[in-house]
């Protein structure tokens, strides 16, 4: 790694690239200040004998600033504090051998570490791996880690991002997580933030050209990845990416917003990016995730082979849009785009995305390219999130607004389709603790917070932003953790083993190496939609999400029924009704 604490038979070797000043020193907590010998590259080195792990250390810098490390690998104090040297080399794994688990199989789980479980810790969250294993999760995806200012956070306001954050533990407690969960065939992917640093504890441009006028995002100015100085920050990134898959040991990214990271450099950083962190796992299953409002399709292609050229997959918010205005009769912002018949049910289950080039009213504008050659797996569905909960003014879940039926019906249509699920935690024994925003920064950032939480929130009809939950209050905070007693009297928790060991033993098969041609009609309410997959196999849905009967026209199925709800009468389908069958193409 070319940044942070470097290990030797000498010593501690201290590094910082710091080319706005001619000189740095190294201030060691309990030690006397060294000096820092500058370089024409914009390095500063140091190197110090009696340093080790546990070591803990700030840069000053000549004004007298003193900064931590932006490679430091612990934070015990927080983003202000002094960075701590953690020799991750002496953790032992238990599952050295562990080379992943192909795509298909991926049956995800958002979490967020703070509110997964009463403690908020990676150690606590061990504890409940058992639970996900049973229920037939194969993959965690864990909300941002990089170390943030305060107690709380979603995590995407870290500004060290080689760091887990100190309020979870330990890093060695994080390898512990994975090392378990690799133990149960359990994948552990990453929420990463490359588009922008927090607001709080961000050193970085007081010493390096982090940011470029060139880019504007909503954050403020873009990071700097094609200016000035724009080849180190991109190392920095790209080794940080590197350095999760290989010291922790992980599977894979969910990559925050990518349609914000600018970059016109001849190499887009997404491009280096993907293919420097699948050259260094080798021959590891990693799996390279996207949120990307722009619905680019170009970043999801398939080589000759079918094996993906960049990206695995995209979190799919044009299925989620059609089928939570389906379960809940939510039509106010963005949510408008997406009302209407089944047709945008139907091309989003059967081509990706429900623009792919079309003006969409909300933007103003064009949105998407075309997906209908893509496999399903391209695709991450869900029927919620961390975002689409916590966009709302209470953060209210799916199930707090929808009737049983409802959510029964979407539930089993996107956990059997064979774009790849994710579950949001809790979700499986209907949880009904909320999940809105927040935040713990200091009086003056919490304030605009509030008000800009506010303003967003007004501009999406039907969001009550007079009912806004206060983002910096610890109440808000502690009114998002699981409540795990629920889990004993859930007859949810049934229903999505039974739906997830479904798709485990009947759709997973037909995943592999499929191209996914797909087809769709629909009716008023009613869709049918068939899919041809692995081994000439067809699978077909028919369904009708409303809550008053449809037509289709006729039966619209073939083969084997494998799963059913609700009925279907010569093409008169009841309210709620989803039916999953296997044919032959």
């Amino acid at each position: 790694m070319t940044f942070g604490p470097a290990f030797s038979e000498d010593g501690i070797l201290f590094r910082l690239w710091a080319p706005l000043h001619e000189s740095v020193s190294l201030r060691i907590e309990g030690a006397d200040s060294h000096p820092m010998e500058a370089g024409k590259d914009g390095w500063h080195r140091c190197l110090v004998a009696d340093a080790g792990a546990g070591t803990r250390y700030r840069f000053v810098l000549p004004d007298g600033l003193e900064v931590p490390d932006p490679a430091s690998r612990f934070q015990p104090q927080d983003v202000h504090g002094p960075s701590e040297v953690v020799d991750l080399s002496s953790y032992r794994w238990n599952t050295s051998e562990w080379t992943g688990r192909p795509w298909e199989e991926m049956i995800i789980y958002e979490l967020h570490i703070g509110c997964f479980t009463p403690e908020g810790t990676f150690k606590a969250a061990i504890e409940r791996l058992d639970h996900l294993q049973a229920l037939g999760v194969t993959a965690l995806q864990i909300m941002p880690l990089a170390e943030f200012p305060g107690r709380y956070s979603w995590g995407y306001d870290g500004v060290l991002p080689y760091a887990p954050d100190s309020s979870y533990g330990r890093p060695e407690d994080l390898m512990a997580l994975v090392d378990a969960a690799h133990e149960r065939g359990i994948s552990v992917f990453l929420d990463a933030v490359y588009n922008h640093f927090g607001p709080d504890g961000n050193y970085i441009p007081s010493y390096a050209p982090l940011f470029t006028d060139h880019h504007k995002t909503p954050w403020g100015h873009g990071v700097n990845y094609d200016g000035d100085g724009s080849g180190m920050i991109r190392e920095f990134i790209i080794e940080n990416a590197i350095y999760w898959i290989t010291a922790f040991r992980l599977d894979g990214f969910r990559f925050d917003a990518v349609h914000a990271i600018k970059d016109d450099s001849k190499e887009h950083l997404l491009h280096a990016l993907a293919r420097r962190v699948r050259a260094a796992a080798g021959d590891r299953h990693v799996h390279l995730i996207v949120e990307n409002e722009e619905n680019d399709s170009e970043l999801l292609q398939r080589d000759e082979s079918g094996e993906p050229s960049l990206f695995t997959a995209q979190w799919n918010d044009d299925l989620h849009h059609v089928l939570h205005i389906a379960a809940t009769g939510e039509t106010f912002g963005y949510y408008a785009d997406y009302a209407g018949d089944a047709d945008k049910l139907g091309r989003a289950l059967a081509e990706g995305f429900v623009f792919q080039g079309e003006h969409m009213p909300y933007r103003g504008g064009s949105r998407g390219r075309p997906s209908g050659h893509l496999p399903p797996t391209a695709f991450v569905s869900f029927i919620q999130n961390h975002d689409q909960i916590g966009n709302r003014a209470l953060g209210d879940r799916i199930m707090a607004v929808s009737p049983a039926d409802a959510v029964k019906a979407v539930t089993s249509i996107y956990l059997l389709a064979p774009e790849v699920p994710m579950l949001f935690m809790g979700e499986e024994w209907g949880a009904d603790e909320p999940f809105p925003f927040f935040c713990d920064f200091d009086e003056d950032l919490n304030d605009k917070v509030r008000k800009g939480r506010r303003e967003e929130l007004s501009r999406l009809p039907g969001f009550d932003a007079g009912e806004l939950l206060d983002p910096t209050a610890p109440s808000t905070f502690a009114a998002a953790k699981l409540d795990w007693e629920q889990l004993a009297s859930s007859e949810t928790l049934d229903f999505y083993r039974m739906l997830l060991g479904l798709r485990r033993q009947r759709i997973i098969p037909l995943l592999i190496g499929a191209a996914g041609h797909a087809t769709f009609q629909s009716a008023g309410t009613a869709v049918a939609v068939a899919w041809t997959l692995a081994g000439n196999r067809r699978l077909h849905l028919t369904a009708n999400l409303s809550d008053e009967a449809a037509r289709l026209g006729h039966r619209h199925e073939d083969g084997e029924t494998i799963f059913r709800l609700g009925r279907n009468d010569d093409g008169d389908l009841a309210p709620w009704t989803v039916i999953w069958s296997i044919g032959k193409a």
